[in-house]
């Protein structure tokens, strides 16, 4: 496979096919692991992604690279191969999770700033060699209006992270994914989302242009246009398409390698219909596909619940979930699919 780290970008958003969120960091995955009855151990984790980077309909046709966590890269199956080289194998491209996670910003309470800058260079240098092709940053704006929540600030000093986390992956190889996540956990109404998301976006590309990033070998990681889960108002697929577009006709320039949405607490089925909706009210500038953790995991954990007698079922369940999303990244997603599983 080609090393330009556009024909990388291309890749990870080629028709139909989208990203596995599997860089849950050790805490997140004890929570899920919790819920089916599994203990988190290295070797439970290692099962449970192991199972999942095997399942062959699934990765070879829907899956067009895996999102991992520090451990995970550096793992081995069971067998003594290397967790990459499974994945390498199906035809998708490993990447890696960078970012140290959201911390409280110093003076403005409510906001986060995402933090793993220090020692970045050197990391990303490791990570190539590890097999890792694109990584991941993930900023976090939460919206609390009473509170004056998200603060300028907080857009601002997340944006630029983003910025300089791009250019050093850039400089390493690497395809960044910049993911600007505006959080749907509060009361707000959709037009809010709209509004902070637009706020975000265009401070991100401005910070993006500054620092002489090309936009060609970047993937855009964006939340949808969404009300609030606190507002008790949900929005239909087709509204969410049409403030979604809008919102990124506005501020996303066409020269950027593709957009990789993250589900972002909704259901495994609303994540799906509101990808299809969006795109089948295209075409559009920009490929525009799913990045989708819990989204595509769920029920393949569930069905696994630690037990290998259970792997196939698991394979399964996480290859009809693909195999939908599959569908709405190309617009041709219908709900009697998903009964006809």
């Amino acid at each position: 496979m080609s090393e330009r780290l556009e024909d990388i970008a291309a890749a990870m958003v080629a028709d139909g096919k989208g990203l596995l969120a599997a860089d849950e960091s050790s805490g997140t995955i004890k929570k899920r692991f919790d819920v089916i009855g599994v203990e988190s151990t290295a070797d439970s984790r290692r099962d449970y992604r192991e199972m999942m980077f095997r399942a062959k309909e699934a990765m070879t046709r829907y899956i067009s690279g895996v999102i991992l966590y520090d451990e995970t890269i550096r793992q081995k199956a069971a067998d003594g191969t290397p967790l990459v080289d499974i994945i390498k194998a199906t035809g998708a491209i490993p990447g890696i999770k960078v970012d140290a996670g959201a911390k409280p910003l110093a003076g403005y309470p409510g906001d986060t700033i995402t933090e793993g800058l220090d020692g970045l260079r050197e990391r990303l240098a490791d990570y190539y060699k590890l097999g890792a092709r694109f990584a991941k940053w993930r900023a976090v704006i939460d919206i609390d209006v009473a509170k004056g929540v998200p603060s300028a600030t907080s857009i601002g000093s997340n944006a630029h992270a983003l910025a300089r986390y791009a250019a050093l992956c850039q400089e390493a190889g690497i395809v960044p994914i910049v993911e600007p996540e505006v959080l749907m956990d509060g009361a707000h109404d959709i037009g809010t989302c709209y509004e902070i998301s637009k706020a975000t976006l265009t401070k991100l590309y401005t910070e993006l242009y500054a620092a002489r990033v090309v936009l060609e070998g970047t993937i855009l990681k964006p939340n949808m246009v969404l009300a609030g889960k606190k507002s008790g108002k949900t929005s239909s697929p087709e509204e969410v398409a049409e403030k979604t577009i809008k919102l990124f006709r506005e501020t996303v320039p066409a020269a950027i390698g593709g957009i990789a949405f993250l589900s972002g607490g909704q259901s495994d089925e609303e994540a799906t219909a509101n990808l299809n909706a969006i795109n089948a009210i295209g075409p559009h500038p920009w490929k525009l596909t799913f990045s989708y953790g819990r989204a595509l995991q769920a029920a393949p954990q569930k069905a696994w619940s630690g037990k290998a007698a259970n792997v196939a079922a698991a394979q399964a369940a996480f290859a009809h979930r693909a195999h939908m999303n599959h569908l709405a990244a190309l617009g041709k997603w219908q709900p009697e699919l998903e009964q006809a599983a």
